[in-house]
């Protein structure tokens, strides 16, 4: 993480559904700005995109929003004249050096820009970011997160904020955080 930046808050909670985990993501979404990264990270089937999915939702951007593994990143556009939504993602980048092929940082002032996979290298698109880890508690068997059958599995939810975007935020990200979830 930037620690340059500093950490501003740490907020945990428990998301019992995967509905529960796209109504967080609304509510997290009325806090976004353009200009804002939310940096997603979790291991396969946690629920990073189903969040994205949530913030799209909240945000009103032309969707679907889908994982973008494969295209790497995808605009999504404003319906209602808010900031787009950029959904990119990571797991198949190696260096900071594809990430800034990317040029993701070319549309940071005007949409809010969700990463997946991001760790270690997205941290400079911006001066503070949220980072949103998510766990499965009992961890999940592949073949269960392959046919979607843990999607209601409770999970575990993290979100830091970075810099002084954030500074002051704590109690808003945790009042959209207990609005979906269990302390």
């Amino acid at each position: 993480m930037q620690a340059a930046q500093g950490t501003a808050f740490e907020v945990q909670a428990v998301v019992p559904t995967a509905d529960q985990m796209r109504s967080l993501g609304q509510r997290l979404a009325s806090l976004l700005l353009a200009g804002d990264l939310v940096l997603l990270s979790g291991p396969l089937g946690a629920g990073k995109t189903t969040l994205a999915q949530g913030i799209g939702a909240g945000l009103g951007v032309r969707g679907p929003v889908t994982s973008p593994t494969f295209v790497i990143a995808r605009v999504h556009p404003s319906q209602r004249g808010g900031p787009d939504l950029v959904h990119a993602d990571a797991y198949r980048l190696g260096s900071r050096a594809e990430v800034d092929d990317l040029d993701l940082d070319a549309d940071t002032d005007s949409a809010v820009t969700v990463v997946e996979w991001g760790e270690g290298l997205v941290e400079d698109l911006a001066a503070s970011m949220l980072a949103v880890t998510i766990e499965r508690p009992g961890g999940g068997e592949p073949a269960a997160i392959e046919t979607g059958a843990d999607q209601d599995e409770p999970r575990a939810v993290r979100i830091t904020g970075w810099g002084a975007r954030w500074a002051e935020a704590e109690s808003a990200v945790r009042a959209a955080l207990s609005g979906a979830a269990t302390p």
